[in-house]
């Protein structure tokens, strides 16, 4: 699509845009206290166009999306100023019957989160049908029927028809995002705004969700408004782009413009963030880890995976006898030296994560054998592994739920140490906790709040700093930067890698993000349906890929080609 001529103020005429926003201010109010969550926010929406907000967390890009739908509970939001046009009406001073009609009807929102935005009580068939009745009071319970199905055949679901007795948590996260999809189209709204709709999701999924949005979008003409953090899916679908910062936004034009030539400092800030961009760390050899023994051989690797399985049963019938089995991981061998980072990638239920818990014994292997420093770890009992768990930590994907919302960081942090025996006394074990958290760019004065008194980026440092207070040898990182923001995705993987350069860590690093891959890590391991099908040097593995699924992963993942 071409891009659109501009007015002299930079923002295209009211009289074409389907949506314009003036002078937009939201304030939110909370604990007597009033927050300015937007601030003078000004855009507008062509018929057919695809603009994309971009911007960290807390910039105020929901907030403003959900201001357009006027979402925000009236008891906390308020909007001192600004006002909404959509085809010609103001929505800020639209009566609530016919914002009902608006909403899903005129203008439809697919949310970040489709797991706690679906209800799981009921049927996805049963969740469409009634955005569906509600818009279409006039149609028969046949037609509402067709209708969902047509819905979920146009988002490409497998065997719809089948699907629509399913619930949510039967689905894949692509599906839930594609239910979600269908729900909002089913009444074939003008507007769709997408709030992340594809954060954390698999490459693949990202792409098939991104071209499912672009088909829908030339075959009925709809406006999209797109949340992301992403500049890569910006440059791929947006024809024009805005840059908020702590509510205000501060650039607005067209995607080449914005992203070939950024006028403000906060914009080029984001662009040199990413991780194509950031200096490339020195390629690591065995032989910067350790030195040569003294047959003039290297030593033999920290971590050796042989033959490793894990596989689930699959029981059925009254009695529950065991008829087939889930091969999560599926004989996978491979070997991580010393000071290494080798990534791990492949989509979701290839087996990634759980092949990064069975290498630390938190799932049980079926068969096969790993060893941790010689040390063979399959068939060891609880008590047994203990002692040797201070060796290998691991740090999940969610922060927020991997610390206990009760516990200080404080005793989150000393926990682990007084177990394993580190530190004469308390006082000792706090000032290491401290030193701890100041290795993570923390301070440590945050040793005396609770996890929910962070942002994502902080938490995410907070559980890096837990696996860090037992001084392991070895640490598993699962999708720790799927969901952060560009600049804090780049301090958590510049500070990966000044720790390993520091004390020799070696780091296995679940991801999907193939730009995260190329930067952080020294080899590349692939998965796809349990089984290993190509690891190598990284530059090898992502620059000539020899197996067709990692020419598919590396295909379908987006890039900003300036």
């Amino acid at each position: 699509m071409s891009d659109i001529g501009l007015s002299e103020n930079g923002l295209y005429g009211a009289g074409h845009a389907l949506l314009s926003v003036r002078n937009l201010s939201t304030d939110l109010r909370a604990d007597g206290r009033v927050v300015n969550a937007a601030r003078q926010v000004s855009f507008d929406i062509m018929p057919g166009e695809t603009f994309c907000l971009v911007g960290e967390s807390g910039s105020g890009k929901s907030v403003t999306a959900l201001s357009i739908m006027r979402l925000l509970p009236p008891d906390i939001a308020s909007h001192p100023s600004g006002e909404i046009l959509f085809a010609g009406r103001d929505v800020l001073n639209m009566p609530e019957e016919d914002l009902r009609h608006l909403r899903g009807g005129s203008i439809a929102m697919i949310f970040q989160e489709p797991m706690t935005s679906l209800n799981p009580v009921l049927s996805i068939g049963e969740q469409i049908s009634e955005a569906v009745q509600l818009h279409h009071p006039a149609l028969s319970p046949l037609e509402v029927e067709a209708r969902t199905l047509a819905a979920l055949e146009q988002v490409q679901i497998p065997g719809a028809a089948e699907r629509m007795r399913d619930y949510p948590h039967q689905l894949s996260g692509g599906q839930r995002q594609r239910v979600m999809i269908a729900m909002a189209l089913a009444c074939e709204p003008k507007l769709l705004i997408a709030d992340e709709p594809t954060t954390a999701l698999d490459v693949t999924v990202q792409a098939g969700i991104l071209e499912l949005l672009h088909d829908l979008q030339q075959r009925t003409g709809m406006s999209m408004l797109f949340i992301t953090h992403d500049f890569a899916v910006v440059a791929q679908i947006a024809q024009r782009v805005g840059v908020m910062r702590h509510g205000h936004l501060v650039e607005v034009g067209p995607c080449g413009e914005v992203l070939r030539n950024p006028r403000h400092a906060y914009t080029r800030q984001l662009l040199a963030a990413l991780p194509e961009n950031l200096a490339k760390p020195v390629a690591f050899t065995p032989l910067q880890a350790a030195n040569l023994d003294a047959a003039g051989s290297l030593p033999e690797p920290l971590v050796t995976i042989r033959e490793l399985q894990v596989w689930f049963p699959v029981r059925k019938g009254l009695l529950k006898r065991t008829v087939d089995y889930v091969r999560a991981v599926d004989g996978v061998s491979l070997d991580v030296e010393a000071g290494c980072i080798v990534a791990l990638v492949g989509e979701s239920g290839c087996g990634k994560t759980t092949l990064g818990r069975a290498l630390l014994q938190l799932e049980r292997p079926t068969g096969g054998s790993v060893r941790l420093g010689g040390r063979e770890l399959c068939g060891l009992s609880a008590r047994e592994l203990r002692p040797l768990r201070r060796g290998m930590q691991m740090v999940f994907q969610d922060p927020q739920s991997s610390l206990n919302p009760r516990l200080l960081v404080e005793t989150a942090l000393t926990e682990p140490m007084r177990a394993h025996g580190i530190g004469v006394n308390q006082e000792e074990r706090i000032e290491l906790a401290a030193r701890v958290l100041e290795r993570v760019q923390l301070s440590r004065d945050y040793l005396w709040r609770y996890p929910h008194e962070f942002s994502g980026g902080q938490r995410q440092r907070i559980g890096l700093a837990r696996a860090l207070a037992v001084n392991p040898d070895f640490i598993v990182c699962d999708e720790i930067t799927s969901a952060l923001d560009v600049s804090v995705q780049a301090g958590i993987l510049q500070l990966l890698l000044s720790l390993r350069a520091e004390q020799r860590l070696t780091l296995l690093f679940i991801t999907h993000n193939i730009s995260v891959v190329e930067y952080l890590s020294d080899r590349t391991v692939v998965m796809y349906r349990g089984k290993v099908v190509e690891q190598g040097e990284t530059g090898q593995v992502c620059g000539e890929p020899r197996h067709e699924y990692t020419k598919q992963l590396l295909a379908a993942a987006p890039r900003l080609r300036l």
